[in-house]
């Protein structure tokens, strides 16, 4: 893994400020700390400037990056790592391709020479990478097909810069850090800040499985042309209904196999991070199966029960003879709160980036890539409670009629007991009001953290009015409309790729692991496994009570009953337990500071409403104040302290 710069000048400055780019890389460097590398480059009409800090994974002597093709013409940064790199290189070298480096990141070079923009067609692995060809005039940025790798950038009128994380652009003085209402509306709903937006009016993310071209030859006036982003990949769910359940184990046991296998290429020690849940403990047991060595396995901890997996990790690592090594998270882990957020750039509120953030600083101590279970939810429909109420509420919203889900159960859910000490997929109010609903107005108050109407207490009048009609769920029903699924579980699962898994799951693994200077593969998130999942049908998926059906029975003689079949937990850190007792200080001077209510964003007798009824245990205000808390530890560390 690597953090990347660049950026593409077509002002009247001679050349690119070289102390800009390595403020910047300086920034990024727990991404690449092994080795530094630069290149300016200026003509008459251009000026660029290219950088990198490099974490060593393949190739230790000569992958130094920028790295260019024969005739130094096409040049690249890139993060990330190529698993099907070999079988190209083969290729390219039939083709007349000269290579000077055993890396995956000159395939990309020589794939772009030879095809372009379809070079991407071709890639399996995860990236970010941005290429500047000097016979066009053209800078190409492209990120991988799930979003594992981030790239966000700023346009002005006569320049472009992009960088694996914000702050490296923020090096950049002219650059105005304001902030963008529609973004914190976003963040205040899903607890990230959705693509291509940011917290920045000024800055964009480029979204998963795109790619972009900035133009500069015959540029009028100094000002550059933007094509695109473009999608250059999407999962389509199309079941296929002739296969058999044991065709269906075989097929899926073979390409997990496959999968696993091409993420054990690496030029430095590796292991595996081990949960106890299925997905983690899988991959796990492929490993072993292919490893020579002990398979070295790290795990998290909790002194509270109902949080704690560590009984069903030491099941899987006893299994298989792993070398592991545990960690117990305690409350006063929260003292890297701030370290945390500058790493994440922007607001981000999901509270598991904590045990991440941990088990990746364990798992350092002893390797430099580890190999994750992350995706198998999404894959395979592993959220059984969110999932099954929504297909529940899917099957009763088609047999009741309209005018019978309007006029009869909506005003029975607004005097239905709430049960608000539940949680809120087993509250049959909140069932009964989501009814009347359309299904993605449903589902967006599913994943959200506060709804529309919590919003309109919590907000001041001018931050309202600056909203305008942004509307949060707008995000949700794009995809939605996009899908073109009937079935119904296939299509949250679509939305759930597009949202959730990208913009939460996938950003909190990278920002966290690459604080510890990590590399994170997931198997179960390679594109053609993705691909072929999407063909399962929806009933081998979620099946009855059982989520994850048919991958469970493909891992039936591979793991033991009590890690496939017992109950899913997630993981979580105890934030409700902690806020009322062990944080409860620490959160009451971050949420009710001076500095905070000067923010002008909140109604604070409304959050003082909140943070009381938590307290007392009325109700979980949990996701909601760590939310609120997260943002103003944010504006202390960007809007405050920052440049």
């Amino acid at each position: 893994m690597c953090g990347i710069f660049g950026i593409v000048d077509l002002s009247n400055l001679p050349k690119v400020d070289e102390s800009y780019i390595q403020r910047a890389l300086d920034t990024m460097n727990h991404r690449g700390p092994d080795e530094r590398g630069h290149h300016i480059h200026a003509t008459e009409k251009v000026r660029v400037g290219l950088g990198h800090c490099r974490l060593s994974i393949i190739d230790l002597k000569t992958g130094r990056q920028p790295l260019f093709n024969e005739d130094k013409t096409i040049g690249i940064v890139f993060n990330g790592e190529i698993y099907n790199f070999q079988e190209l290189r083969e290729d390219l070298q039939k083709r007349g391709h000269l290579f000077s480096t055993c890396t995956d990141t000159e395939v990309i070079v020589h794939l772009y020479e030879e095809f372009g923009e379809k070079c991407l067609e071709k890639i399996r692995g995860m990236f970010a990478f941005g290429i500047w060809d000097s016979n066009k005039q053209e800078l190409f940025l492209a990120r991988d097909r799930v979003g594992k790798k981030p790239l966000f950038y700023f346009q002005g009128e006569d320049r472009i810069l992009f960088a694996s994380e914000m702050k490296a652009l923020l090096e950049d003085e002219a650059i105005r850090k304001t902030i963008d209402p529609f973004a914190i509306d976003n963040y205040l709903s899903f607890l990230y800040v959705p693509s291509p937006r940011t917290i920045f009016k000024e800055i964009r993310k480029l979204p998963p499985a795109h790619y972009m071209v900035v133009h500069y030859a015959n540029s009028s006036n100094n000002r550059i042309r933007i094509e695109g982003p473009f999608e250059y990949w999407d999962v389509k769910f199309k079941p296929e209904r002739t296969l058999s359940e044991s065709g269906w184990v075989e097929r899926l046991d073979g390409l997990l196999r496959e999968c696993v296998d091409i993420r054990l290429i690496s030029d430095v020690p590796l292991g595996a991070f081990l949960s106890g849940g299925v997905d983690s403990s899988a991959v796990v047991a492929y490993m072993a199966d292919r490893k020579k060595e002990p398979v070295l396995t790290n795990a998290i901890g909790f002194l509270e029960k109902a949080f704690d997996e560590l009984e069903y990790a030491r099941i899987v690592a006893t299994k298989f003879s792993t070398d592991h090594h545990e960690y117990f998270v305690k409350p006063d882990a929260l003292s890297i709160l701030e370290k945390l957020v500058w790493h994440f750039d922007e607001p981000f509120a999901d509270a598991s980036a904590i045990p991440t953030y941990y088990v990746s600083q364990m798992a350092r101590k002893n390797v430099t890539v580890a190999v994750s279970g992350d995706g198998g939810d999404e894959v395979f429909a592993g959220y059984i409670r969110r999932y099954s109420m929504s297909c529940l509420e899917a099957t009763l919203r088609q047999a009741l009629p309209l005018f019978l889900r309007r006029w009869m159960i909506r005003p029975i859910s607004r005097v239905y007991p709430k049960g608000d000490y539940l949680p809120r997929w087993m509250r049959g109010k909140y069932m009964l009001m989501n009814l009347p609903r359309s299904p993605v107005e449903a589902y967006f108050r599913d994943m959200s953290c506060f709804l529309p109407e919590e919003k309109e207490k919590l907000y001041q009048k001018d931050f309202q009015k600056s909203l305008q009609s942004h509307n949060p769920m707008d995000h949700f029903e794009s995809f939605f409309k996009k899908s073109e699924i009937e079935d119904h579980l296939s299509r949250i699962q679509y939305v759930d790729f597009k949202t959730y898994l990208p913009e939460d799951i996938l950003v909190k693994v990278d920002r966290m692991s690459m604080a510890n200077s990590l590399e994170v593969r997931s198997p179960l998130l390679d594109h053609k496994f993705i691909e072929f999942a999407a063909t399962i049908p929806s009933n081998l998926k979620l099946n009855g009570k059982t989520s994850k059906y048919i991958f469970k029975k493909a891992l039936e003689n591979r793991l033991p009953e009590n890690i496939l079949y017992r109950g899913k937990q997630g993981f979580s850190i105890p934030v409700a337990t902690w806020l009322r007792n062990e944080l409860r200080d620490y959160a009451e001077d971050i949420l009710f500071s001076d500095k905070a209510k000067r923010r002008d964003y909140f109604d604070y007798g409304y959050v003082e409403k909140i943070w009381n009824h938590h307290l007392k245990g009325f109700r979980d205000h949990s996701d909601q104040l760590w939310t609120l808390m997260m943002l103003e530890l944010w504006h202390r560390s960007f809007m405050d302290h920052h440049g």
